[in-house]
């Protein structure tokens, strides 16, 4: 058998022979671009995946079902909660902003605007932005995609879950599909499309708003076949999926003709993304053109120089000459733009503009969108680091902004008045009514800043600190109460000296830290004089000393202290942990740090990969105790106030197919461990307080809000009321007031005073114990009451649809410990066990194996 025929005409048999020759270098690149690691360092202002990388760890990518089924959890642990008094307080900022991916505006009323942020949830305005109240929080997902008002229908709002952008500590998980609100927003319905991952664009018919396209990019972390762009023709009852191109190839954008809508043009995106790598670009990105509202599709030409890595496309349609099309074009080789294109035939052919001007990042695909003016079909703009705009007939673009946030998301330019911009951007929005658009004003009123850490000053409680994503290190002004910035860069730890005020340590990413002996007012190098060969963490840990604050302890892979407030360092430790080959920055290095306040020779030091280590003379020797410990990413370690034996350590990481505990404790400095997760619904954990004046109680900062234990993790209820359905980052309690400060990841910073929980401890229910074990089980398991008193109650079992699937007791039971038995043959699922009382309700998640 041959290749070849043994005679042929000559040009054919060097046509085939080229083109074998084409395919193997093509599968070649392709090996190459998949399996060719990262670079160990990286640009210190990139996007950073560091928050889902922590959350994915060790499997690289978060499953869509364990996530969907903790949000079914916490929903149904959300009325069973500690202090029903007692009101989480907003405490912003508000004038700091934070990342905003989409924005629209009412077609009947221009001062009606609904704002979505990366990871806040959706805001609306009636005023003009005078005021804003958020209208999504009891969706399943806080992150924003796309938004979009229909043209026709006002009060038809359509939200895209979860940010398309392939970069950035937001992307903690991907959304959960796609909602719907006839009513401007006051109510919500679930449409599905739940495991499309995040949304590129929501588009919707000028005329009829029942046709929606959706489009999706799927799972950032994985491959899957629900990505591509949608269709419903029933307002999002049913969806279609009309333009499906891979499993790594999703939709990030769409343009509809104004006023032939079955015109359509998708832009389509291949993009892999694994913990240690990345590929934003490839043959099978490229503009796709439907003329019957999307049954079939065409694929356009683009002329570039190298279509084979094609990165992310931005489309838009000129309103006032609709033939006209243009385009943005990234080069996923150098993450800059490949072009920017005009078309005025529909997409037959293109002409490359210029780009210069265009201040470009090394991570273009990072912003992507482009805008037509509405009044002028000669003039565009387009998304980077800044603003910028072209006129036809002009050699380069113009930068249109002053004094405003970099990394800019999304626009919107009023169809009847030029001088009416909108700009959203990682600093919040910002309006311009300048018609040279030079000057604009910034909305100080959008609690959406995306806190890392939070921090209190012991000694001036009302000075609140906290590290923020690119938005540096913030300082809350008690007597304004405004949040300003004292050090730049995405913002970690904050910590102030609890018997000195003026010694402040603040960190940007990749621990760079800095220390002020004003308060915060200026700040000098504090970080570790270390070797260029040690990785730090996007998050480094820094700790100071719980006894003596002047000494501070620094996590890099190497453990460091400082007797000398951050000027001198020493080396206390060995390499502790070391980074796996073929990898970047992402794991091999420490991200939690504890000192015991009971013996400060006792230091615990965890790590990204999952190693855990403790000395027990200041630094001499280290032991590994992470034996007894599931392998998943150490987010906290927390050290017993009084005892020296004890010590608590929580994780993050989803489960794979296994029960995965959250948060362990042990009595005898990590020789043995113990699972208290029970309770909890399952996602991360991400910080562990310990109120000193009663050690009994707990508090926990987890991806489903704040938590707490009033014995020492045996059971854990939802704390407190009115905190958004939002990440919380960080705690931090300060004893002499009794407040709780809460760092969350997308709604700004809240504080809640615990003073009368704290003084009603013994409340019924809270002397009600219960339990079950074990906890998860495969059959049967067994509820534990302990009861002080004697109680009139009733013991129900319930599926997580309300439904109710046994009735365990009913009557009163006298004071004392007492035992019901719970059986079930219904695999991989969990339940509620609700005990009520004429007091109030309690209730405990079981799990099945």
């Amino acid at each position: 058998m041959y290749l070849f025929p043994k005679s042929g005409h000559p040009v054919l048999i060097l046509f085939i022979a080229l083109l074998c020759l084409t395919i193997s270098c093509l599968q070649q690149n392709e090996q190459r671009i998949i399996n060719e690691p990262e670079t160990k360092r990286k640009d210190p202002h990139s996007p950073e995946d560091w928050m889902y990388r922590q959350r994915a760890y060790p499997h690289g990518h978060i499953r869509k079902d364990i996530y969907l089924e903790a949000i079914r959890q916490w929903q149904q642990l959300s009325n069973a909660r500690s202090g029903q008094d007692l009101t989480w307080q907003p405490v912003g900022p508000y004038n700091t902003g934070g990342r905003i991916t989409s924005l629209a505006v009412s077609p009947a009323d221009d001062q009606t605007l609904y704002v979505g942020a990366a990871s806040g949830g959706v805001f609306k305005t009636t005023d003009g932005g005078n005021n804003w109240t958020p209208v999504f929080d009891q969706a399943a997902s806080l992150s924003i995609g796309d938004l979009a008002v229909a043209p026709s229908s006002p009060q038809t709002i359509y939200v895209g879950t979860g940010e398309a952008n392939a970069g950035g500590g937001s992307l903690a998980y991907d959304g959960a599909g796609i909602y719907k609100s006839t009513d401007g927003g006051a109510s919500w319905s679930a449409m599905g499309l739940e495991k499309t991952g995040s949304t590129g664009k929501i588009t919707i018919h000028p005329q009829q708003s029942n046709i929606v396209y959706a489009a999706t990019m799927g799972s950032l972390f994985e491959n899957n076949e629900d990505r591509g762009l949608y269709r419903s023709i029933d307002g999002g009852a049913n969806w279609e999926n009309i333009l499906n191109v891979s499993d790594s190839t999703g939709v990030i954008d769409i343009a509809i003709h104004p006023t032939q809508p079955d015109l359509l043009f998708a832009a389509t995106w291949e993009r892999i993304r694994r913990p240690n790598r990345r590929q934003y670009g490839g043959i099978t990105s490229g503009i796709y053109r439907s003329d019957d509202g999307g049954d079939n599709w065409t694929k356009l030409s683009l002329p570039l120089s190298n279509p084979y890595r094609t990165g992310r496309i931005g489309l838009t349609i000129s309103p006032v000459d609709p033939q006209r099309i243009y385009a943005s074009v990234v080069n996923d080789t150098n993450s800059l733009l490949a072009g920017i294109y005009q078309s005025d035939d529909l997409g037959e052919t293109w002409n490359a503009l210029p780009l210069d001007g265009i201040v470009q990042a090394g991570f273009m695909w990072w912003f992507g969108k482009i805008y037509a003016d509405p009044l002028d079909a000669e003039r565009i703009y387009i998304c980077s680091l800044d603003l910028y705009q072209y006129e036809a007939g002009n050699t380069s673009w113009e930068k249109i902004m002053t004094g405003v946030h970099v990394d800019q998301h999304a626009l919107y330019i009023e169809p009847q008045n030029r001088d009416y911009i909108l700009l959203g951007n990682d600093g919040g929005l910002y309006r311009s009514d300048d018609p040279q658009l030079q000057e604009w004003s910034h909305f100080e009123n959008l609690p959406i800043t995306q806190f890392y850490t939070a921090e209190v000053d012991y000694l001036q409680p009302d000075r609140l600190f906290g590290g923020t994503q690119d938005n540096g290190c913030l300082r809350k002004d008690p007597a304004t109460g405004i949040w300003h910035q004292i050090l730049g860069g995405d913002g970690f730890v904050n910590l102030v000296d609890p018997s000195d005020s003026r010694y402040v340590y603040a960190s940007a990413q990749y621990g760079s830290l800095r220390r002020s002996t004003n308060g915060g007012n200026s700040f000098s190098n504090g970080t570790p004089n270390m070797s260029a060969s040690e990785m730090k963490n996007w998050h480094t840990p820094v700790v100071l000393d719980p006894i003596d604050p002047a000494t501070i302890y620094y996590g890099g892979q190497r453990v460091h202290r400082s007797t000398t407030r951050a000027i001198s360092w020493s080396v206390i430790s060995p390499l502790l942990v070391e980074m796996p080959e073929n990898s970047n920055l992402s794991y091999g290095t420490l991200s939690a740090l504890a000192v015991s306040p009971a013996d400060t020779r006792i230091i615990y030091a965890g790590a990204d990969d999952g190693t855990v280590f403790i000395t027990e003379d200041g630094g001499n020797s280290w032991t590994n105790i992470d034996q007894d410990l599931p392998k998943r990413w150490v987010t906290r370690l927390t050290a017993h106030p009084t005892d020296p034996e004890i010590a608590y350590i929580t994780f993050s990481g989803y489960r794979w197919n296994e029960y995965l505990p959250h948060v362990f404790r042990t009595e005898d400095r990590g020789t043995h461990w113990i699972d208290i997760s029970a309770g909890l619904p399952e996602v991360p954990v991400n910080d562990l307080v310990i109120n000193p004046d009663r050690p009994e109680q707990l508090f926990l900062a987890t991806d489903a809000g704040v938590f707490i234990s009033e014995n020492e993790g045996e059971e854990w209820e939802i704390l407190g009321q009115e905190l958004p359905k939002v990440v919380v980052t960080d705690l931090s309690f300060h004893a002499p007031t009794s407040t709780l400060a809460a760092a969350t990841y997308g709604r700004s910073m809240y504080q809640l005073q615990l003073e009368s929980l704290l003084h009603n401890s013994e409340a019924p229910l809270v002397t009600l114990g219960l339990k079950a074990y074990p906890n998860p089980f495969r059959d049967r398991t067994q509820i534990a009451l302990d009861l002080k008193d004697q109680l009139e109650l009733k013991i129900s079992i319930y599926d997580l649809s309300g439904k109710l699937v046994q009735a365990l007791f009913e009557g009163v039971l006298p004071a004392g410990a007492h035992q019901f038995t719970f059986n079930t043959r219904q695999p991989a699922s969990t339940y509620v066990c609700r005990i009520q009382t004429a007091n109030g309700d309690k209730s405990l998640l079981i799990h099945t194996l």
